[in-house]
């Protein structure tokens, strides 16, 4: 049994094309079922739904044999014990500083201010402005990041953009763009060794699946 996991929502949704690919095709909507573990129309494959942050502790201690996960995710855990073979170029987004209209975050840099800053990517934030040289403290948040500088708790949040729609809607503005995400197979090492004869030609329609231009 070859067990894959996937978050649902945009992995999921973008995930699909790759298994068809490989002529696997997941047989339950996860937007319908209540079931955390659903099956495909290979009796040797089935699929588990997680949430995104728990995709590569999954896989690293062998709760799934492969997973998909943003590079944002991977970078946050660590990637230990994972096995990283290639970029799917599913589920694209970016990682930015964004405040609230008004302040002036420039300024704020220039004068060396010590910044609060609300996020759930306290790996990424912290490395990105230290390179920076920027002093910040960090406030670890989980949802709603765009609240925190709306009600004074933070000068600034670092979370994921995807169209903008919801910083502007809460009157805030990209000031920094981090990094670009996109979403990563990530293979448990072990089950790499014990089942390379299947996981071997998955991950070979997997590149090549995600290789085609869109």
């Amino acid at each position: 049994m070859i067990t894959l996991a996937l978050s649902k929502g945009r992995i999921f949704d973008e995930t699909l094309p790759l298994l068809a690919a490989a002529g696997i095709e997941v047989l339950e909507d996860p937007e319908k079922s209540r079931k955390l573990i659903l099956p495909t129309n290979r009796a040797d494959v089935r699929v588990v739904l997680v949430r995104a942050s728990d995709v590569p502790t999954y896989v690293q201690f062998g709760g799934a044999d492969m997973g998909v996960a943003g590079n944002d995710v991977l970078i946050e855990h660590g990637g230990h014990g994972l096995y990283q073979p290639l970029d799917l170029q599913i589920a694209k987004c970016h990682v930015s500083v964004a405040v609230q209209d008004g302040f002036d975050y420039a300024y704020a840099v220039r004068q060396g201010a010590r910044l609060r800053v609300a996020t759930k990517y306290t790996a990424i934030a912290r490395d990105f402005f230290a390179q920076k040289g920027v002093h910040v403290d960090l406030v670890k948040l989980y949802g709603s990041m765009e609240l925190a500088p709306l009600i004074g708790m933070a000068d600034a949040i670092v979370d994921l953009v995807s169209t903008g729609n919801t910083l502007r809607a809460n009157h805030l503005v990209e000031v920094e763009r981090i990094m670009e995400i996109s979403s990563q197979l990530v293979v448990n090492q072990a089950a790499l060794r014990l089942k390379q004869a299947q996981l071997r030609p998955l991950i070979d329609v997997f590149a090549k699946a995600s290789a085609k231009p869109v």
